[in-house]
């Protein structure tokens, strides 16, 4: 078994791919009325699938949400690279749901939201 891939939904591609493009991913060219995108992937890793609203609330017969709880993990090789990224999140107008803390299991971490609410973990080992 391999988890092959995670996915969002988003009411507001332009903004999403903003926010994911500030955690690290980099995102071939699009345009804006496509339903479906997806970051360039190493190799090996899982993708993440982006959907807008409309198409997954067309496939499911209603409207898509988040969950309180986090859908992933995104690992960063500093605790520096973890604050850096953190501090551009909030200062580009996006959410903080729980600012970095040093986790007693002996990581930095801190959970973001995206434009629609999909929370991401952050972290890097202390």
């Amino acid at each position: 078994m391999k988890l092959n891939a995670i996915g969002v939904c988003s009411s507001n591609l332009k903004r999403t791919v903003e926010f994911y493009t500030i955690l690290g991913f980099k995102f071939p060219e699009y345009k804006e009325d496509e339903d479906h995108l997806e970051p360039e992937t190493p190799e090996g890793y899982a993708r993440l699938m982006i959907d807008s609203k409309k198409l997954i609330t067309e496939i499911l017969g209603e409207e898509p949400k988040p969950s309180n709880h986090s859908h992933f993990a995104i690992q960063y090789d500093s605790v520096e690279e973890l604050n850096s990224v953190a501090e551009k999140i909030k200062s580009s107008g996006f959410a903080i749901f729980k600012e970095p803390w040093d986790a007693f299991w002996g990581q930095r971490y801190c959970i973001v939201e995206d434009p629609d609410g999909y929370k991401c973990d952050l972290y890097a080992t202390l």
